[in-house]
């Protein structure tokens, strides 16, 4: 694979995914009105990241290939225009709120209270989100994997 497709860093989606999300998105469609409201739900995530600044769009777009693949489970959809992951009841599990949004510091991996992260009387809920590395991708991946189990 060629060095410009690897993505360990903040800078976008490659072209092999931009194709295969295109096609998971048909995929849906084809699958009738349940998968068709799915594929509508991914590609108002899609171009809900596309709209984001250069620094949001990059974190944002790694984010959603993290959670896609931690937990394919989750149907991807906009929750008050950010990219959002639901279960299966469509309640949000976690959603990206980019820095842009809300004119903050630093974009933002939130949990809702259907996430089981659970740890005690008291728990982190939201993440300062403000360049990716390998060592923020495992934690995403970690924290994904927690909230849906």
């Amino acid at each position: 694979m060629p060095a410009e497709n690897s993505q360990t860093e903040s800078d976008g989606f490659s072209a092999e995914e931009r194709a295969a999300m295109k096609e998971r998105a048909a995929e849906l469609r084809a699958e009738g009105k349940k998968g068709a409201k799915k594929a509508d739900g991914l590609q108002a995530v899609l171009d809900s990241i596309a709209k984001m600044a250069p620094e949001d769009r990059a974190l944002a777009e790694r984010v959603h290939v993290a959670v896609t693949a931690t937990a394919p489970e989750l149907s991807p959809k906009t929750w008050y225009g950010m990219p959002a992951y639901a279960n299966e009841d469509g309640k949000v599990l976690v959603a990206f709120k980019n820095s842009g949004k809300f004119n903050t510091r630093y974009s933002t991996l939130e949990f809702q209270d259907a996430a089981n992260l659970d740890d005690g009387d008291m728990w982190p809920v939201s993440y300062a989100l403000q360049k990716w590395s390998p060592a923020v991708e495992q934690k995403v991946i970690e924290l994904v994997k927690t909230a849906v189990s």
